[in-house]
């Protein structure tokens, strides 16, 4: 039955394909079918253009890697509709934001991006829209495919470790454990009054007609993840915002009408509501971050050194001196900085130099452990500039894996290998149930996964 029905979706395509031929019309190319879904050369060749964009790197030929992966895609998505699994829309938004971000900042502007990639800003962003939002589908499919069944005992990190070659051991990068002091210098009232007064000046402007909200975000904002689309943030929950900008946020009715001020981490803020569904609401925002003076910096940085003299001298420890720090994070763990990139070590203590801010990375590249460094400036995730001091706590240098210092690294190695084990075993038995064509000039590759070529 699906060999049959595949073979007339084929037939349909093809019976158009040649319609437009007799047209003498410009026409695509169908090179595989997944199911009842078309892979069409044009779909190669744009997702070819966007790994080349991106920096990606393609694993072996292009035209054999591409089109094997759009049908594992569609194969992942097929399932999605089965179980009934959805993704909101203000996770696809934020996701087009972030990856907007990204290109545009690969590609120098936003005009070379939209030249290069020979498309408008709006139609990107709606191409991208339906690329993250299959992504997600298809991670939260093999999130479920998956399930619990990667349980692992220690013995089984020991077994793994014992059976694999010496020569096949592998290497762990450099990881290091870090403590960390921050101090924000002061900015002086008369800055905070200027950033107050700009906004209200941006208030009036958008209440009496005279500008329009998204315009003055996109030219005035400081917000670079929303600035470019004119401060929008989608739809977000209470949860997913700062506490002070959602509770500003969500009391918002009245979309003609702009927030009083809202002071973050981030900064100033005047919002504006777009929308409100249920629990989640869209609004823009304009950000403005107060300039702190040159004067202020080398006053911290001094007040900073001599902290870390204190330290040095035995006169108070790195521990105690953590009362000091302005870093919430870490101030109530002696200093001691989690990791919470995604990598081996995510929610340990342990860092590879890559996992840390460019800014600690290259302090800590040259210290010695316990050793305590002079202060630094560097900026937070949300944009503000402080000064900083970091003690190394220990490092492990790199080195050829051994179970003691690395069981953390080999059980993920494992329990990768293990989802990959899952995953694999599904998409063979998927594919077997599938109608799968593909056309004769794209088949003489040596694919990945087996079962395509019937």
């Amino acid at each position: 039955m699906i060999e049959k029905t595949g073979k007339l979706i084929l037939a349909f395509i093809l019976l158009c394909a040649g319609c437009l031929k007799a047209q003498e019309q410009v026409i695509d190319e169908v090179i595989w079918i997944v199911g009842d879904e078309a892979i069409l050369k044009s779909d190669v060749e744009d997702e070819r253009q966007s790994m080349l964009m991106a920096g990606e790197k393609f694993d072996g030929d292009p035209y054999c890697f591409i089109p094997e992966q759009l049908a594992v895609k569609k194969l992942f998505l097929d399932q999605a509709k089965i179980d009934s699994i959805t993704i909101s829309n203000s996770d696809v938004a934020k996701g087009v934001t972030r990856y907007e971000n990204f290109m545009i900042q690969r590609a120098g502007s936003k005009e070379k991006l939209e030249e290069y990639l020979r498309m408008p800003m709006t139609q990107l962003r709606e191409k991208w829209r339906e690329d993250i939002k299959s992504d997600e589908l298809i991670k939260r499919t093999r999130d479920k495919i998956i399930g619990s069944k990667v349980k692992l005992t220690p013995s089984e990190i020991r077994k793994f470790y014992n059976q694999l070659p010496k020569d096949s051991l592998p290497y762990i990068p450099t990881s290091v454990e870090v403590q960390l002091i921050t101090y924000e210098p002061v900015i002086p009232l008369k800055e905070l009054d200027a950033v107050r007064e700009r906004l209200r000046d941006f208030t009036n402007q958008v209440q009496s007609g005279k500008a329009d909200f998204a315009t003055l975000a996109i030219m005035y904002s400081e917000d670079p993840g929303s600035a470019n689309n004119g401060g929008e943030l989608g739809f977000m929950g209470k949860t997913m915002l700062m506490p002070e900008f959602a509770n500003m946020a969500f009391s918002l009715s009245d979309p003609k009408k702009v927030s009083n001020i809202v002071e973050t981490e981030a900064g100033f803020h005047i919002i504006q509501l777009i929308e409100r569904r249920g629990d989640r609401v869209n609004v823009r925002h304009i950000l403005l971050r107060p300039k702190v003076s040159r004067d202020e910096i080398n006053k911290a940085i001094a007040r900073v050194d001599s902290l870390a003299s204190s330290i040095r001298n035995n006169e108070i420890s790195f521990d105690e001196a953590t009362y000091f720090s302005s870093d919430k994070s870490t101030r109530n763990n002696h200093g001691l900085m989690v990791n919470q990139e995604e990598s081996v070590y995510y929610g340990t203590s342990r860092f590879r130099m890559e996992d840390l801010p460019k800014e600690i990375a290259l302090v800590v590249d040259t210290m010695k452990v316990g050793n305590v460094s002079t202060a630094f400036k560097m900026k937070l995730k949300t944009g503000r500039e402080v000064v900083a001091i970091v003690k190394l706590k220990s490092r492990i240098d790199g080195h050829v894996a051994n179970i003691s210092d690395d069981y953390q690294a080999l059980k993920a190695m494992v329990e990768e290998k293990k989802r990959q084990n899952i995953v694999r075993k599904w998409l063979k038995d998927k594919i077997n149930q599938t109608y799968i064509y593909i056309d004769n000039d794209w088949k003489n590759c040596d694919f990945q996964y087996e079962g395509w070529v019937k």
